[in-house]
């Protein structure tokens, strides 16, 4: 299992004292708000980096970082991912997975529960978001995360019970 997730994207500078707009992936904008410190991914680099100060400003949070305290010193951050260990992120409610999780899990056809690819992305789609699924050809295919095509995830066995294989013709 990941024990490091992506749980935001730093943007631009937000004001005069050194603040970024940081828009959350999951929504959760409180949780970026009880960070203390968060390590910043730029350029294939990471730092660990402590939190001064924070205020929500849905749909975002805006931070400031040590060490930036001016919007010129700020905009350097613009781009960086934030990465937090798996105990600070967002608690997940029944039903709700983390998206790294699901990368890798083994996808099963439910009419013969043969292999029919695997996970490698879950991605936003314009009326939701859609599984990426690599077959056996390194064929992609995209399929919509909902119970309509999906009949079960399962973290323990690692896998994904996916209702009719015709949705990937």
């Amino acid at each position: 299992m990941t024990e490091r997730f992506v749980i935001g994207i730093v943007g631009s500078p937000f004001g005069l004292n050194g603040f970024v707009k940081v828009k959350p992936f999951s929504g959760d904008i409180e949780n970026l708000l009880r960070l203390r410190e968060a390590t910043l991914r730029q350029d294939g680099k990471e730092r660990i980096i402590a939190i001064e100060e924070s205020t929500a400003a849905p749909p975002a949070a805006l931070l400031r970082f040590a060490g930036f305290s001016s919007p010129e010193a700020a905009k350097t951050l613009s781009g960086a991912e934030i990465l937090v260990e798996r105990s600070h992120a967002s608690p997940l409610a029944a039903g709700e997975f983390y998206i790294e999780d699901l990368k890798g899990l083994a996808v099963i056809s439910a009419e013969d529960h043969s292999l029919v690819g695997h996970i490698s992305d879950i991605v936003e789609g314009g009326g939701g978001e859609l599984v990426e699924i690599t077959l056996p050809n390194s064929e992609r295919k995209l399929v919509p995360f909902r119970n309509e095509f999906i009949a079960e995830i399962n973290l323990e066995d690692q896998r994904l019970l996916l209702k009719n294989r015709w949705i990937l013709e």
